[in-house]
């Protein structure tokens, strides 16, 4: 008896009932039946007799249903598309309500289209803006799409500031406005001059006007 009851204490538990008995031992049962001064225990092992005296009470086991299996939500993951830096530029044009063939012409002067490029002078990416220029812009200069929001945004500016003329626009972009204000004009630099001759001419050929 003593081995059989080590062996009942071994079963695990499932959704019954516990047979108190006399000595301390919990059995656990599915159901019982007690007649004549037996109690019998039946389980999936099989049915165990006990006299009734050695049997003190019983409890309902506490049925804890299994945790429900999560349901998993099919989530519809979007692959966020790469624009080229071709199409950046015309996203960016669009936005800040410029002529692509202008937007593009300053941006194939600046970088050549370079994602990547940067100047000896520290400016960054596609439009080869200055990092302070950026930060005004609230722009990071180093994403690509930011990068050519931003540069489109500030050449719109500067097309506002001086009223619509694109050699002033452009030499402000390249030579900053403090230079092309204080000369009235495009600023005397070699480099500027050459720039803004590439851009208008790029811009002419592209179909702008």
């Amino acid at each position: 008896m003593r081995l059989l009851i080590a062996c009942l204490c071994a079963v695990p538990a499932l959704a019954g009932e516990y047979a108190i008995l006399s000595n301390g031992f919990r059995l656990h049962a599915d159901r019982h039946e007690s007649s004549g001064g037996v109690v019998r225990l039946f389980s999936e092992k099989g049915v165990t007799e006990f006299p009734a005296s050695a049997v003190t009470s019983f409890e309902m086991e506490e049925y804890v249903p299994p945790a429900p299996i999560p349901v998993v939500e099919k989530v519809a993951i979007v692959a966020k598309r790469v624009f080229s830096p071709r199409e950046l530029v015309d996203r960016a044009a669009n936005k800040a309500g410029l002529p692509r063939e202008l937007v593009h012409s300053v941006a194939k002067a600046e970088s050549a289209y370079r994602v990547d490029a940067v100047s000896r002078k520290g400016a960054l990416g596609l439009m080869q803006l200055m990092p302070g220029t950026a930060a005004e812009l609230k722009a990071d200069p180093r994403d690509p799409e930011q990068n050519a929001d931003a540069g489109a945004k500030y050449l719109a500016d500067l097309l506002v500031k001086y009223g619509g003329d694109v050699a002033k626009a452009v030499a402000a972009y390249n030579a900053g406005p403090g230079a092309v204000d204080k000369y009235r004009g495009v600023p005397p630099y070699r480099e500027t001059r050459l720039y803004v001759n590439r851009v208008i001419r790029n811009y002419k050929d592209l179909g702008g006007q």
